[in-house]
């Protein structure tokens, strides 16, 4: 049961830290900053939040700005998700660099097809 309640949580804090990154990134040209996954806490005090930034060279120092603005971003949260929970849980955040390996990967095996082809 309690594991229910954690994924429900989670699902909203997804969507809601979403729409505040958007919101944040329009102002910034051609960036794009998207959450792919969070997890919760069993406590419901932490929430770690996996970010997939585009373009990938600028992660860094993206991810240094956000975990900078925490304070700002986890307020920000509260104020939309306070009608649904009692506690704003801490927030952590990381790359989701799970695209940029994926697409290695793919460029791994396109080099390797067309040495098979030469062959």
């Amino acid at each position: 049961m309690q594991e229910t309640r954690q994924n429900k949580i989670a699902r909203l804090l997804q969507k809601e830290l979403s729409v505040i990154f958007q919101e944040q990134t329009r102002m910034m040209r051609g960036v794009m900053v998207s959450v792919t996954r969070t997890k919760v806490s069993p406590d419901l005090s932490i929430c770690t939040a996996y970010l997939s930034i585009f373009p990938s060279a600028k992660g860094e120092e993206i991810l240094k700005n956000i975990v900078a603005n925490d304070k700002t971003i986890r307020y920000e949260l509260g104020t939309r998700v306070r009608h649904q929970l009692r506690i704003i849980p801490e927030l952590r955040f990381f790359i989701d660099d799970s695209l940029d390996y994926i697409e290695h990967i793919d460029q791994l095996l396109k080099g390797d097809k067309q040495g098979n082809d030469e062959e």
